[in-house]
Protein backbone atom coordinates (compact mmCIF):
# COMPACT_ATOMS: atom_id res chain seq x y z
CA UNK A 1 0.00 0.00 0.00
CA UNK A 2 1.35 3.94 -0.41
CA UNK A 3 2.57 5.07 2.37
CA UNK A 4 2.22 8.89 3.13
CA UNK A 5 5.10 10.45 4.13
CA UNK A 6 5.10 13.99 4.00
CA UNK A 7 1.99 16.04 4.42
CA UNK A 8 1.70 19.60 3.34
CA UNK A 9 -1.06 21.69 4.82
CA UNK A 10 -2.76 24.90 2.86
CA UNK A 11 -4.63 27.06 5.37
CA UNK A 12 -3.08 27.57 8.81
CA UNK A 13 -6.34 28.56 10.79
CA UNK A 14 -8.70 27.07 12.80
CA UNK A 15 -9.15 23.82 11.05
CA UNK A 16 -5.78 23.18 9.17
CA UNK A 17 -3.57 24.23 11.80
CA UNK A 18 -5.06 22.09 15.16
CA UNK A 19 -5.91 19.47 12.45
CA UNK A 20 -1.94 18.84 10.97
CA UNK A 21 -0.45 19.43 14.67
CA UNK A 22 -2.14 16.75 15.86
CA UNK A 23 -1.68 14.41 12.80
CA UNK A 24 2.11 15.44 13.69
CA UNK A 25 2.03 15.15 17.10
CA UNK A 26 0.16 11.17 16.66
CA UNK A 27 2.32 10.03 13.90
CA UNK A 28 6.22 10.93 14.38
CA UNK A 29 7.34 9.50 11.36
CA UNK A 30 5.14 11.91 9.18
CA UNK A 31 6.75 15.43 8.00
CA UNK A 32 3.60 18.00 8.21
CA UNK A 33 4.04 21.19 6.81
CA UNK A 34 1.51 24.05 7.77
CA UNK A 35 1.79 26.93 4.97
CA UNK A 36 -0.20 30.20 4.14
CA UNK A 37 0.38 33.31 2.44
CA UNK A 38 -0.42 35.40 5.57
CA UNK A 39 3.23 35.75 7.44
CA UNK A 40 2.07 37.13 10.35
CA UNK A 41 0.15 34.11 11.23
CA UNK A 42 3.04 31.48 10.52
CA UNK A 43 5.30 34.17 12.64
CA UNK A 44 2.07 33.21 15.26
CA UNK A 45 2.20 29.44 14.64
CA UNK A 46 5.92 29.43 15.30
CA UNK A 47 6.10 31.51 18.13
CA UNK A 48 5.17 31.23 21.92
CA UNK A 49 2.07 33.19 21.52
CA UNK A 50 -0.19 30.84 19.32
CA UNK A 51 -2.68 32.85 16.81
CA UNK A 52 -5.62 30.74 18.09
CA UNK A 53 -6.57 30.07 21.69
CA UNK A 54 -7.58 26.45 22.16
CA UNK A 55 -7.09 24.33 25.44
CA UNK A 56 -4.11 21.75 25.16
CA UNK A 57 -3.07 23.30 21.25
CA UNK A 58 -0.17 24.94 22.50
CA UNK A 59 1.27 21.80 24.73
CA UNK A 60 0.84 19.62 21.19
CA UNK A 61 2.29 22.03 19.01
CA UNK A 62 5.59 22.54 21.05
CA UNK A 63 5.80 18.88 21.35
CA UNK A 64 6.41 18.30 17.66
CA UNK A 65 7.10 21.85 16.28
CA UNK A 66 10.78 21.70 14.64
CA UNK A 67 10.98 18.30 14.37
CA UNK A 68 8.17 16.59 12.44
CA UNK A 69 6.11 19.72 12.21
CA UNK A 70 6.75 22.87 10.17
CA UNK A 71 5.04 26.16 9.59
CA UNK A 72 5.90 28.00 6.41
CA UNK A 73 4.80 30.46 3.58
CA UNK A 74 6.97 28.58 0.81
CA UNK A 75 3.56 26.81 -0.18
CA UNK A 76 4.92 26.19 -3.44
CA UNK A 77 8.24 24.00 -2.38
CA UNK A 78 5.96 22.21 0.73
CA UNK A 79 3.26 21.09 -2.07
CA UNK A 80 6.17 19.75 -4.81
CA UNK A 81 7.66 17.97 -1.89
CA UNK A 82 4.38 16.56 -0.20
CA UNK A 83 2.56 13.22 -0.88
CA UNK A 84 -0.51 14.39 0.40
CA UNK A 85 -1.96 18.10 -0.14
CA UNK A 86 -4.60 18.81 2.87
CA UNK A 87 -6.61 21.90 1.73
CA UNK A 88 -7.95 24.33 4.64
CA UNK A 89 -9.30 27.40 3.05
CA UNK A 90 -12.72 28.13 2.49
CA UNK A 91 -13.76 30.31 -0.24
CA UNK A 92 -17.27 31.63 1.42
CA UNK A 93 -15.11 32.49 4.54
CA UNK A 94 -11.52 33.45 3.43
CA UNK A 95 -11.99 34.50 -0.51
CA UNK A 96 -8.63 36.53 -0.90
CA UNK A 97 -6.13 36.00 -0.43
CA UNK A 98 -5.97 32.50 -0.19
CA UNK A 99 -9.24 31.67 -2.23
CA UNK A 100 -9.98 28.41 -3.97
CA UNK A 101 -8.94 29.85 -7.35
CA UNK A 102 -5.28 30.13 -5.72
CA UNK A 103 -5.15 26.93 -4.52
CA UNK A 104 -5.87 25.01 -7.54
CA UNK A 105 -3.19 26.90 -9.60
CA UNK A 106 -0.87 26.60 -6.39
CA UNK A 107 -1.35 22.74 -6.74
CA UNK A 108 -1.03 22.44 -10.08
CA UNK A 109 1.82 24.24 -10.99
CA UNK A 110 3.65 22.75 -7.83
CA UNK A 111 2.44 19.30 -9.65
CA UNK A 112 3.65 20.40 -13.20
CA UNK A 113 7.26 21.60 -11.54
CA UNK A 114 7.99 17.73 -10.76
CA UNK A 115 11.83 16.37 -12.46
CA UNK A 116 10.73 14.47 -15.55
CA UNK A 117 11.33 10.74 -14.75
CA UNK A 118 10.87 11.20 -11.29
CA UNK A 119 6.99 9.56 -11.05
CA UNK A 120 4.59 10.84 -8.13
CA UNK A 121 1.41 9.99 -6.67
CA UNK A 122 0.00 12.83 -4.69
CA UNK A 123 -3.53 13.07 -2.97
CA UNK A 124 -5.11 16.57 -2.74
CA UNK A 125 -7.41 16.13 0.27
CA UNK A 126 -9.80 19.06 1.43
CA UNK A 127 -10.60 19.67 5.07
CA UNK A 128 -12.91 22.28 5.00
CA UNK A 129 -16.15 21.81 3.38
CA UNK A 130 -16.79 22.97 -0.20
CA UNK A 131 -20.41 23.58 -1.95
CA UNK A 132 -20.08 19.97 -3.89
CA UNK A 133 -17.52 18.10 -5.49
CA UNK A 134 -17.78 19.55 -8.95
CA UNK A 135 -15.19 22.17 -6.67
CA UNK A 136 -12.80 19.78 -7.53
CA UNK A 137 -13.66 18.89 -11.35
CA UNK A 138 -10.17 21.18 -12.17
CA UNK A 139 -7.92 18.63 -10.34
CA UNK A 140 -9.72 15.59 -11.27
CA UNK A 141 -9.39 16.49 -15.06
CA UNK A 142 -5.95 18.19 -15.55
CA UNK A 143 -3.66 15.41 -17.25
CA UNK A 144 0.04 15.59 -15.78
CA UNK A 145 2.47 13.81 -16.76
CA UNK A 146 4.75 13.22 -13.71
CA UNK A 147 2.00 13.19 -11.21
CA UNK A 148 -1.24 11.25 -10.48
CA UNK A 149 -3.77 13.19 -8.45
CA UNK A 150 -6.12 11.54 -6.66
CA UNK A 151 -8.73 14.29 -4.87
CA UNK A 152 -10.54 12.85 -1.32
CA UNK A 153 -13.09 14.07 0.96
CA UNK A 154 -12.32 14.41 4.30
CA UNK A 155 -13.87 17.14 6.14
CA UNK A 156 -13.69 18.20 10.04
CA UNK A 157 -16.18 18.15 12.86
CA UNK A 158 -14.37 19.85 15.16
CA UNK A 159 -15.77 21.86 17.73
CA UNK A 160 -13.90 25.32 18.79
CA UNK A 161 -12.68 24.93 22.67
CA UNK A 162 -12.70 21.50 22.61
CA UNK A 163 -10.94 20.80 18.89
CA UNK A 164 -7.81 18.97 20.32
CA UNK A 165 -9.91 16.48 22.23
CA UNK A 166 -12.09 16.32 19.00
CA UNK A 167 -9.03 15.45 17.06
CA UNK A 168 -7.43 13.28 19.42
CA UNK A 169 -10.77 11.13 20.51
CA UNK A 170 -12.74 11.56 17.60
CA UNK A 171 -16.57 10.12 17.10
CA UNK A 172 -16.04 9.50 13.53
CA UNK A 173 -13.08 10.02 10.80
CA UNK A 174 -15.31 10.39 7.50
CA UNK A 175 -13.24 9.66 3.92
CA UNK A 176 -14.65 9.80 0.70
CA UNK A 177 -13.41 9.15 -2.87
CA UNK A 178 -13.64 7.81 -5.96
CA UNK A 179 -15.01 4.33 -6.32
CA UNK A 180 -12.04 3.57 -8.84
CA UNK A 181 -9.32 1.17 -7.62
CA UNK A 182 -7.01 4.21 -7.80
CA UNK A 183 -9.41 6.17 -5.51
CA UNK A 184 -9.96 3.32 -3.24
CA UNK A 185 -5.80 3.13 -3.04
CA UNK A 186 -6.10 6.75 -2.13
CA UNK A 187 -8.76 5.83 0.55
CA UNK A 188 -6.80 2.98 2.34
CA UNK A 189 -3.55 5.36 2.16
CA UNK A 190 -5.45 7.96 4.27
CA UNK A 191 -6.67 5.69 6.76
CA UNK A 192 -3.51 4.08 7.63
CA UNK A 193 -2.55 7.77 9.23
CA UNK A 194 -5.90 8.06 10.74
CA UNK A 195 -5.21 4.70 12.19
CA UNK A 196 -2.14 5.41 14.12
CA UNK A 197 -4.75 6.43 17.24
CA UNK A 198 -8.22 6.20 15.54
CA UNK A 199 -10.10 2.79 15.93
CA UNK A 200 -10.77 1.47 12.20
CA UNK A 201 -14.38 1.01 13.68
CA UNK A 202 -14.59 4.87 14.03
CA UNK A 203 -12.74 5.54 10.60
CA UNK A 204 -16.01 5.29 7.49
CA UNK A 205 -15.12 5.52 3.61
CA UNK A 206 -17.58 6.46 1.49
CA UNK A 207 -18.31 7.82 -2.25
CA UNK A 208 -17.33 12.02 -2.22
CA UNK A 209 -21.00 13.09 -2.42
CA UNK A 210 -21.83 11.10 1.15
CA UNK A 211 -18.94 12.27 2.50
CA UNK A 212 -19.40 15.91 1.44
CA UNK A 213 -23.60 16.18 2.24
CA UNK A 214 -22.45 14.36 5.73
CA UNK A 215 -20.83 17.04 6.86
CA UNK A 216 -23.39 19.56 5.98
CA UNK A 217 -26.23 17.62 7.28
CA UNK A 218 -24.50 16.93 10.36
CA UNK A 219 -24.24 20.65 11.23
CA UNK A 220 -27.52 21.38 9.73
CA UNK A 221 -29.28 19.17 12.21
CA UNK A 222 -27.00 20.63 15.11
CA UNK A 223 -27.94 24.50 14.46
CA UNK A 224 -31.76 23.05 13.79
CA UNK A 225 -31.70 21.78 17.38
CA UNK A 226 -30.69 24.82 18.79
CA UNK A 227 -33.35 27.07 16.97
CA UNK A 228 -35.97 24.60 17.72
CA UNK A 229 -35.39 25.15 21.41
CA UNK A 230 -35.35 28.57 21.09
CA UNK A 231 -38.46 28.51 19.61
CA UNK A 232 -39.42 27.18 22.55
CA UNK A 233 -37.55 29.51 24.96
CA UNK A 234 -39.89 32.34 23.47
CA UNK A 235 -43.23 30.36 24.17
CA UNK A 236 -41.93 29.95 27.90
CA UNK A 237 -41.44 33.31 28.35
CA UNK A 238 -44.86 33.74 27.08
CA UNK A 239 -46.59 31.65 29.30
CA UNK A 240 -44.59 31.29 32.16
CA UNK A 241 -42.74 27.48 31.46
CA UNK A 242 -39.03 27.19 32.15
CA UNK A 243 -36.75 26.31 28.89
CA UNK A 244 -34.64 25.12 31.39
CA UNK A 245 -37.22 22.56 32.94
CA UNK A 246 -38.68 21.93 29.02
CA UNK A 247 -35.58 20.84 27.61
CA UNK A 248 -34.61 18.47 30.61
CA UNK A 249 -38.11 16.60 30.42
CA UNK A 250 -37.61 16.05 26.23
CA UNK A 251 -33.64 15.20 26.68
CA UNK A 252 -34.28 12.33 28.78
CA UNK A 253 -36.80 10.72 26.12
CA UNK A 254 -33.66 8.46 24.19
CA UNK A 255 -34.93 9.44 20.96
CA UNK A 256 -34.23 12.71 21.25
CA UNK A 257 -31.18 13.21 23.83
CA UNK A 258 -30.40 16.22 25.90
CA UNK A 259 -27.58 17.43 24.18
CA UNK A 260 -27.58 20.50 21.99
CA UNK A 261 -30.48 21.66 24.01
CA UNK A 262 -29.57 25.04 25.27
CA UNK A 263 -31.58 27.74 24.78
CA UNK A 264 -29.38 31.10 24.17
CA UNK A 265 -29.21 34.33 22.22
CA UNK A 266 -28.57 31.40 18.88
CA UNK A 267 -25.57 29.64 17.36
CA UNK A 268 -22.33 31.49 15.95
CA UNK A 269 -19.14 30.40 14.53
CA UNK A 270 -18.07 29.77 11.08
CA UNK A 271 -19.53 26.58 10.19
CA UNK A 272 -23.40 26.48 11.58
CA UNK A 273 -24.56 29.24 9.51
CA UNK A 274 -22.38 28.67 6.24
CA UNK A 275 -23.03 24.82 6.21
CA UNK A 276 -26.94 25.23 6.64
CA UNK A 277 -26.89 28.10 3.82
CA UNK A 278 -24.90 26.21 1.66
CA UNK A 279 -27.19 23.03 2.07
CA UNK A 280 -30.33 25.90 1.24
CA UNK A 281 -27.80 26.74 -1.71
CA UNK A 282 -27.13 23.02 -2.83
CA UNK A 283 -31.15 22.25 -2.36
CA UNK A 284 -32.39 25.64 -4.95
CA UNK A 285 -29.90 24.76 -7.29
CA UNK A 286 -31.36 20.94 -7.54
CA UNK A 287 -34.96 22.69 -7.73
CA UNK A 288 -35.40 21.19 -4.61
CA UNK A 289 -37.24 24.86 -3.06
CA UNK A 290 -39.32 22.97 -0.15
CA UNK A 291 -36.55 21.87 0.88
CA UNK A 292 -34.31 25.11 0.93
CA UNK A 293 -37.11 27.18 2.57
CA UNK A 294 -37.07 24.10 5.15
CA UNK A 295 -33.52 24.61 5.96
CA UNK A 296 -34.06 28.37 6.11
CA UNK A 297 -36.16 28.37 8.37
CA UNK A 298 -33.24 27.47 10.79
CA UNK A 299 -31.22 30.52 9.77
CA UNK A 300 -34.15 32.70 10.26
CA UNK A 301 -35.16 31.28 13.76
CA UNK A 302 -31.63 32.11 15.04
CA UNK A 303 -31.98 35.82 13.32
CA UNK A 304 -34.96 36.28 15.18
CA UNK A 305 -33.59 34.94 18.43
CA UNK A 306 -30.88 37.75 18.62
CA UNK A 307 -33.19 40.15 17.28
CA UNK A 308 -35.87 39.33 20.02
CA UNK A 309 -33.37 39.46 22.77
CA UNK A 310 -32.36 42.69 21.90
CA UNK A 311 -35.73 44.06 21.75
CA UNK A 312 -36.18 42.68 25.26
CA UNK A 313 -33.31 44.69 26.77
CA UNK A 314 -34.78 47.73 24.67
CA UNK A 315 -38.12 47.37 26.19
CA UNK A 316 -37.43 46.50 30.16
CA UNK A 317 -35.09 49.66 29.70
CA UNK A 318 -38.25 51.83 29.89
CA UNK A 319 -38.52 51.48 26.27
CA UNK A 320 -34.95 53.15 24.96
CA UNK A 321 -31.30 53.11 25.47
CA UNK A 322 -30.36 56.23 23.73
CA UNK A 323 -27.05 57.30 24.97
CA UNK A 324 -27.58 54.29 28.13
CA UNK A 325 -24.63 52.98 29.16
CA UNK A 326 -24.75 48.67 28.69
CA UNK A 327 -21.63 46.82 29.76
CA UNK A 328 -21.85 43.48 27.52
CA UNK A 329 -19.85 40.54 28.81
CA UNK A 330 -18.25 38.01 26.20
CA UNK A 331 -17.79 38.63 22.49
CA UNK A 332 -16.48 35.08 21.21
CA UNK A 333 -19.55 33.02 19.62
CA UNK A 334 -18.49 30.85 22.69
CA UNK A 335 -16.85 30.08 25.37
CA UNK A 336 -13.14 28.85 25.30
CA UNK A 337 -12.42 30.05 22.04
CA UNK A 338 -11.40 33.80 20.80
CA UNK A 339 -13.24 33.14 17.42
CA UNK A 340 -15.73 35.67 16.67
CA UNK A 341 -17.02 34.66 12.96
CA UNK A 342 -20.86 34.94 13.32
CA UNK A 343 -21.06 35.75 17.04
CA UNK A 344 -24.08 36.46 18.43
CA UNK A 345 -22.56 39.33 20.28
CA UNK A 346 -22.09 41.70 17.23
CA UNK A 347 -25.70 41.15 15.85
CA UNK A 348 -26.93 42.33 19.30
CA UNK A 349 -24.29 45.36 19.73
CA UNK A 350 -25.49 46.20 16.70
CA UNK A 351 -29.31 46.79 17.27
CA UNK A 352 -28.51 48.19 20.35
CA UNK A 353 -25.83 50.32 18.30
CA UNK A 354 -28.76 51.31 16.82
CA UNK A 355 -30.98 52.63 19.17
CA UNK A 356 -27.99 54.53 20.18
CA UNK A 357 -26.70 52.31 23.06
CA UNK A 358 -23.19 53.23 24.85
CA UNK A 359 -21.61 49.56 24.63
CA UNK A 360 -18.79 48.73 27.12
CA UNK A 361 -17.38 45.74 25.91
CA UNK A 362 -15.33 42.90 27.57
CA UNK A 363 -13.92 39.67 26.73
CA UNK A 364 -11.23 37.67 27.98
CA UNK A 365 -9.96 36.11 24.72
CA UNK A 366 -10.46 38.34 22.34
CA UNK A 367 -8.63 41.49 21.15
CA UNK A 368 -10.11 45.02 20.83
CA UNK A 369 -8.69 45.56 16.98
CA UNK A 370 -10.93 42.53 16.46
CA UNK A 371 -14.45 43.65 18.74
CA UNK A 372 -13.75 47.12 16.23
CA UNK A 373 -13.23 45.44 13.20
CA UNK A 374 -16.27 42.91 13.33
CA UNK A 375 -18.27 45.98 14.63
CA UNK A 376 -16.76 48.29 11.92
CA UNK A 377 -18.28 45.81 8.93
CA UNK A 378 -20.42 47.77 6.53
CA UNK A 379 -23.42 45.31 7.09
CA UNK A 380 -23.21 46.16 11.31
CA UNK A 381 -22.23 50.11 11.24
CA UNK A 382 -24.68 50.71 8.63
CA UNK A 383 -21.83 52.10 6.21
CA UNK A 384 -21.00 54.62 9.03
CA UNK A 385 -18.28 53.21 11.12
CA UNK A 386 -17.42 56.41 12.65
CA UNK A 387 -20.81 55.35 14.98
CA UNK A 388 -18.35 52.28 16.26
CA UNK A 389 -15.60 55.07 17.47
CA UNK A 390 -18.60 57.12 19.02
CA UNK A 391 -20.43 54.15 20.77
CA UNK A 392 -18.51 51.79 21.53
CA UNK A 393 -15.71 51.22 24.03
CA UNK A 394 -13.58 47.98 24.81
CA UNK A 395 -12.49 47.14 28.01
CA UNK A 396 -10.29 44.73 29.66
CA UNK A 397 -11.32 44.49 32.68
CA UNK A 398 -15.67 43.33 33.51
CA UNK A 399 -15.74 45.57 36.59
CA UNK A 400 -14.72 48.42 34.76
CA UNK A 401 -16.96 47.88 31.94
CA UNK A 402 -20.25 47.59 34.55
CA UNK A 403 -18.81 51.07 35.71
CA UNK A 404 -21.92 53.57 36.13
CA UNK A 405 -23.94 51.18 33.77
CA UNK A 406 -27.39 51.01 33.57
CA UNK A 407 -27.66 47.11 32.47
CA UNK A 408 -25.00 44.12 32.48
CA UNK A 409 -25.44 41.93 29.21
CA UNK A 410 -24.16 38.07 28.90
CA UNK A 411 -23.70 37.58 25.64
CA UNK A 412 -20.74 34.55 25.55
CA UNK A 413 -20.82 31.80 28.29
CA UNK A 414 -17.55 32.06 29.86
CA UNK A 415 -17.18 30.70 33.40
CA UNK A 416 -15.54 33.48 34.92
CA UNK A 417 -18.69 35.51 34.51
CA UNK A 418 -20.55 33.10 37.14
CA UNK A 419 -18.13 34.11 40.05
CA UNK A 420 -17.97 37.73 39.41
CA UNK A 421 -18.48 39.69 42.65
CA UNK A 422 -22.09 41.23 41.69
CA UNK A 423 -22.41 43.14 44.67
CA UNK A 424 -19.50 44.90 44.19
CA UNK A 425 -21.12 45.61 40.23
CA UNK A 426 -24.19 46.34 41.64
CA UNK A 427 -22.82 49.12 44.01
CA UNK A 428 -21.29 51.27 40.73
CA UNK A 429 -24.49 50.44 38.33
CA UNK A 430 -26.95 52.88 37.99
CA UNK A 431 -30.01 52.17 39.69
CA UNK A 432 -32.33 50.38 38.46
CA UNK A 433 -29.52 47.88 37.82
CA UNK A 434 -30.52 45.03 35.30
CA UNK A 435 -28.63 41.71 34.10
CA UNK A 436 -29.50 40.15 30.59
CA UNK A 437 -28.37 36.76 30.90
CA UNK A 438 -28.60 35.48 27.52
CA UNK A 439 -26.60 32.38 27.87
CA UNK A 440 -28.56 31.01 31.58
CA UNK A 441 -25.19 31.00 33.35
CA UNK A 442 -26.30 32.86 36.32
CA UNK A 443 -29.67 30.52 36.69
CA UNK A 444 -28.03 29.40 40.54
CA UNK A 445 -27.55 32.51 41.08
CA UNK A 446 -31.14 34.35 41.06
CA UNK A 447 -32.22 34.26 44.72
CA UNK A 448 -28.91 36.01 45.87
CA UNK A 449 -29.03 38.74 42.86
CA UNK A 450 -32.54 40.00 43.84
CA UNK A 451 -31.51 39.99 47.39
CA UNK A 452 -28.45 42.48 46.74
CA UNK A 453 -31.08 44.44 43.87
CA UNK A 454 -30.70 43.38 40.82
CA UNK A 455 -33.43 42.96 38.14
CA UNK A 456 -33.05 39.68 36.06
CA UNK A 457 -34.03 39.03 32.64
CA UNK A 458 -33.23 35.50 31.09
CA UNK A 459 -34.13 33.52 28.19
CA UNK A 460 -36.87 31.37 28.39
CA UNK A 461 -37.89 32.13 31.54
CA UNK A 462 -39.82 34.93 33.78
CA UNK A 463 -37.77 35.41 36.47
CA UNK A 464 -40.98 36.40 38.91
CA UNK A 465 -39.79 39.68 41.20
CA UNK A 466 -41.85 42.93 41.71
CA UNK A 467 -40.75 44.81 38.82
CA UNK A 468 -40.76 48.88 38.87
CA UNK A 469 -43.61 49.70 37.06
CA UNK A 470 -43.52 52.54 34.04
CA UNK A 471 -45.60 53.93 30.82
CA UNK A 472 -43.69 52.26 27.68
CA UNK A 473 -43.40 55.26 25.51
CA UNK A 474 -45.82 55.77 22.33
CA UNK A 475 -42.97 55.39 20.08
CA UNK A 476 -41.58 51.93 19.65
CA UNK A 477 -37.72 50.98 18.72
CA UNK A 478 -36.95 50.73 15.47
CA UNK A 479 -36.24 46.93 15.69
CA UNK A 480 -38.94 44.87 16.08
CA UNK A 481 -39.07 41.05 17.88
CA UNK A 482 -41.94 40.50 15.20
CA UNK A 483 -40.17 42.05 12.39
CA UNK A 484 -39.29 39.37 9.83
CA UNK A 485 -35.46 39.05 9.76
CA UNK A 486 -33.60 40.09 6.73
CA UNK A 487 -33.17 36.44 4.42
CA UNK A 488 -29.27 36.07 4.15
CA UNK A 489 -27.44 36.10 0.99
CA UNK A 490 -26.45 32.57 -0.42
CA UNK A 491 -23.33 31.50 -0.71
Amino acid sequence: MFQIKKICCIGAGYVGGPTCSVIANMCPEITVTVVDVNESRIKAWNSDTLPIYEPGLKEVVESCRGRNLFFSTDIDSAIRDADLVFISVSPSVNPSPMGWGRVVRLILSSSRRVPDGLWRYRMVTRLSQRRAPSRFELLRNETLISVVLQVLSNPEFLAEGTAVRDLKEPDRVLIGGDETAEGQRAIRALCAVYEHWVPKARIITTNTWSSELSKLAANAFLAQRISSINSISALCEATGADVEEVAKAIGMDQRIGSKFLKASVGFGGSCFQKDVLNLVYLCEALNLPEVASYWQQVIDMNEYQRRRFACRIIDCLFNTVTGKKLALLGFSFKKDTGDTRESSSIYISKYLMDEGAKLFIYDPKVLKEQIIHDLSQPNISEDNPERVSELVTVTSDPYEACQSAHALVICTEWDMFKELDYEKIYKKMLKPAFIFDGRRVLDHLHPHLQNIGFQIETIGKKVIATRIPYTPAAACPRIAASEPPTKKAKV
